[in-house]
């Protein structure tokens, strides 16, 4: 916690500061602009250059007492406009002030505004929800503090209606997976750094370069029209208030990995980084890179260390340039060992038992950020943010496994190493024109490098003895090594230029835009084995592929080298995409009396997104205008605000929005992992959503807020992955699966301080959704292409859960040097589908457990910050189960372990 806001913190707490000067009287009331004028207790009064304040009462009043002279008075409230005002004192005088604090940068009579919003405390962030014309959440960095979140990703999941996914790297909102949401950064798009998903990895922004996350489940004109599900805004941190300068540094270990015989990839960095180019011929490989058996890393422990600084320069009169950075690193381990299966359409057939499957987890995340913000005056502010992200990963996945009808066991290892980069700059603006009109602006270049430098593969066969493996000749591919790179770079602008007819009327008229290109290239090297009953020690692949090994002629005893293609075709597996996204606006806001705020708006979206591909797959005429999506859509929302009371809100928001598809679920590329593959639809088009939100809202104090909500979406064209009519039992692919999908819930959400030390959170969501089901309609969207076979007609969306809580209850002493803070943050999920079951295989169901995780820190001085976490206390077994007709068979089983941590920082400068 900042020292800003420990100083408010002590002070909201300990009442008013007696001066031991009484030679003049000032006194006032403080009361809320925003709110109708509604008295503000617990506004810090300060006056300037001494230690002498105040805080106003219950009601709003302070009085201080003042040597006779020149002073200048300092009024201060988290989430407001810090006022000054020069007042001169004359002795045995009494000066009476009214005084009206502001939410949003404006001059106000006798008070000039000199310093900048605190917008990352909860009660901050309260007040914006309040006052918002829409509806909307934030979660701050205070709140992710408190509730040990570690990044965007688990931040989000403490939100109503939202949830994660095992196995995935996004979140469903509603029910609704990663291609129908948008995640922006300070306005602006972000490019993906995964093949598999539309949205960036939330987990790779840590919360050290996070001011507060903003959550709009619901569509406005101004936002990107590629939503369903939410709208997800990171907004950086910026720096605010005195000068700081901290070091953090933190171990953990997770109770799985801490083991001896922890394995990683051979070619793993500490850090994260690497060099690894793919080879450019056939002949160079067998000695291009490093081994192919993974090492052993000795009982690991988990680390972080970060830096992060501020402050702030006076520029000339009015001015003021904030400068604020940080640079942080950490890593993970985690383990886990269980089993996966893949089962047929009765509970009795198993094609595939990965009875036994252990898997070994590393990942690192090393990212920097640089903000300056410069406040020219009271009407003009420029904002300059370059964000540097290196997420990696190195995991072992060990399978233990019999095929249907083998006579042997089989042993199948995969290694694998990813590198996503993200390089990210904006520009921003803020203008006050004059006093009608505003400008806001934005734009933004992003290039994301997100690499797989050598996935390794091996298949080993048991021998007829049972005592050793030996190598599978008969397959090609059973023994390979993969490279994938993908490159996208991105260019986003944003307008708006606001006109204020009143007060409470305003029009705004604005561009959003976006240009985005992505090119996938992938190579695979394949190692034929040639000969029967080669032995192979798993533990020592490099004894027999290497080098001294290899054979382009398939002599006995040796390997040759293919690629994907064959042969020694070093043409890689390609797909190139460029998406062309750009729409104009109108929104009208007004407020007609007190108590009523609606809006208006409407968008013009004209998107045209182009695709070519490379690839060994048969697709008739490969058709790359079949791939094409060249649309213009209208967009209408409209919102309603009722003040039932000054604390309390009826909400009512309908609006019509779209989803495009993901890019690799359009592309037609093999994209494997080790027990299932997928392959995209290039004939997949945009679906269509219709949004009807109803909300009731009350907030009984600034820390305070008690909501109901009810929802509704219809779909049009939803997209569903699915298993794919094929051969092999395990080839998913996308589909528009029926025409339409239906989506109802409610929403509660309650925030309550118990007494001064306690308070405590709940949010719950139930949801019912249904999606039809017509493998007609897949055959004929597709042009024969792609068959299904659906098992009913309709059923639940893919990723929906009925039932999400989410609880945390915070215990925090505010008064000695030392003040510990104690939190138990728990959240539940019912059963919800993972995929669609097809061909008679019924659907695979992801298993609702609860978790529970422990958050512990104190304060100690002004200074030192000590925190403790401890994550999945209840460590439930991850379950995945099939329901067919027949019964329901497991399909995947395993345990996390817990997670222990312990961080300490230390602010240098203060």
């Amino acid at each position: 916690m900042k020292v800003k806001t420990l100083i408010f913190l002590t002070l909201l707490f300990s009442g008013s500061i007696a001066f031991a000067q009484q030679k003049g009287i000032v006194s006032g009331v403080v009361v809320d602009a925003s709110l109708n004028n509604e008295t503000m207790p617990a506004v810090s009064v300060a006056v300037q250059g001494t230690k002498l304040g105040a805080n106003t009462d219950i009601d709003g009043k302070f009085k201080l007492e003042l040597n006779p002279g020149t002073h200048i008075l300092v009024f201060s409230y988290v989430g407001y406009q810090t006022l000054r005002d020069t007042i001169t004192v004359k002795a045995g005088n009494n000066i009476n002030l009214n005084v009206a604090m502001a939410s949003d940068a404006q001059m106000l009579d006798d008070v000039v505004i000199v310093g900048e919003v605190r917008k990352d405390t909860e009660s901050a962030l309260l007040r914006k929800q309040m006052n918002s014309a829409v509806i909307t959440q934030s979660i701050g960095s205070q709140e992710m503090g408190r509730k040990g979140i570690s990044n965007a990703a688990v931040a989000l999941t403490k939100v109503t209606g939202i949830a994660k996914q095992e196995g995935t790297s996004g979140v469903f909102v509603r029910g609704l997976g990663d291609r129908y949401n948008n995640t922006l950064l300070n306005g602006l798009p972000l490019p993906s750094n995964e093949p598999t998903s539309k949205n960036i990895s939330l987990d790779l922004f840590g919360t050290d370069v996070i001011q507060s996350i903003g959550i709009s489940k619901i569509y406005t004109a101004d936002n990107y029209g590629d939503v369903g599900g939410a709208t997800v805004n990171i907004e950086s941190k910026e720096h605010i208030g005195k000068p700081e300068f901290t070091v953090e540094i933190g171990a953990g270990l997770n109770t799985n990995a801490f083991r001896s015989d922890f394995k990683q990839a051979d070619n793993m960095k500490r850090f994260g980084f690497y060099n690894i180019k793919t080879p450019t011929t056939v002949s160079e490989y067998p000695s291009a890179l490093g081994r192919w058996t993974p090492k052993t890393t000795d009982k690991p422990f988990n680390y972080n260390f970060g830096l992060s600084g501020g402050k702030s320069f006076v520029v000339g009169e009015e001015g003021r340039l904030n400068l604020f950075a940080t640079l942080s690193h950490t890593n993970d381990y985690a383990y886990k060992k269980g089993f996966e299966r893949v089962v047929g359409s009765d509970v009795n057939t198993i094609p595939s038992d990965y009875y036994d499957v252990k898997k070994y987890a590393y990942t690192t995340n090393t990212s920097g950020l640089l903000n300056l913000s410069y406040r020219i005056n009271s009407k003009n502010m420029v904002k300059l943010n370059s964000v540097f992200i290196n997420g990696s990963s190195s995991s072992v996945g060990e399978y233990f496994y019999r095929e249907q009808g083998a006579d042997n066991n089989s042993f199948m290892r995969q290694t694998l190493t990813e590198q996503n980069q993200l390089f990210l700059n904006q520009l921003l603006g803020e203008h006050q024109l004059n006093e009608k009109w505003d400008l806001d602006w934005g734009a933004s270049y992003g290039v994301v490098n997100a690499d797989m430098p050598d996935r390794i593969t091996n298949n080993l066969t048991e021998n007829n003895a049972g005592t050793g493996y030996n190598y599978n000749s008969g397959g090609v591919t059973s023994n390979n090594r993969y490279f994938q790179n993908i490159d996208e770079d991105e260019i986003a602008g944003r307008a708006k230029l606001t006109y204020k007819f009143t007060e409470k009327d305003r029009l705004s008229v604005g561009y959003t835009g976006r240009s985005k290109n992505r090119d996938f290239e992938a190579t695979q090297f394949n190692f034929r084995v040639s000969g029967t009953g080669i032995a192979a020690d798993p533990n020592d692949i490099d004894a027999f592929l290497n080098p001294e090994n290899f054979f382009p002629n398939l002599a006995a005893g040796t390997f040759r080298i293919q690629t994907r293609r064959g042969g020694s075709n070093m043409r890689p597996l390609t797909y190139h995409v460029d998406l062309q996204s750009h729409g104009g606006f109108v929104n009208f806001e007004s407020s007609p009396n007190d108590q009523i705020t609606y809006t208006l708006g409407v968008r013009a979206d004209k998107v045209l997104q182009e695709m070519e591909w490379d690839n060994p797959i048969d697709l008739p005429s490969q058709n790359f205008d079949d791939a094409k999506i060249d649309k213009f859509f209208i967009l209408p929302e409209a919102t309603l605000k009722y003040a039932l009371s000054d604390n309390e809100n009826l909400r009512v928001a309908a609006s019509k929005s779209y989803t495009l598809p993901q890019f690799l679920e359009k592309a037609p590329i093999l994209y494997e992992a080790p027990t299932q593959k997928s392959v995209g639809n290039p004939y997949l088009q945009a679906a269509d959503n219709y949004n009807l939100d109803v909300k009731w809202e009350k907030f009984p104090s600034t820390n305070e807020v008690f909501s109901i909500g009810v929802f509704g979406k219809y779909i049009n064209n939803p997209i569903s992955q699915v298993l794919r009519n094929a051969a092999s039992n395990n080839t998913f692919t996308f589909v528009n699966a029926g025409d339409r999908a239906y989506v109802f819930g409610a929403e509660l959400e309650a925030r309550k301080d118990l007494n001064p030390n306690f308070s405590g959170g709940l949010n719950l969501t139930y949801m019912y959704t249904r999606q039809e089901l017509d493998a007609d309609k897949v055959i004929k969207d597709s042009y024969n292409t792609v068959g299904v076979n659906f098992n009913t007609d309709h059923d639940r969306l893919q990723g929906a859960s009925p039932l999400l809580v989410n609880a945390d209850i915070t215990y925090k002493s505010q008064s000695g040097k030392v003040k510990p803070s104690f939190s138990l943050v728990g959240n539940y999920f019912y059963d919800r589908i993972y995929s669609l079951g097809t061909l008679g295989r019924g659907n695979i169901v992801e298993k609702g457990y609860p978790t529970i995780n422990f958050v512990s820190s104190a304060e100690i001085g002004e200074r030192w910050h000590l925190g403790l976490k401890i994550n999945n206390l209840t460590n439930n077994r991850v379950r995945m189960e099939q329901q067919n007709t027949d019964g329901n068979v497991d399909t995947y089983s395993f345990k996390r372990g817990l997670d222990f941590s312990l961080g300490l920082k230390y602010n240098i400068v203060k």
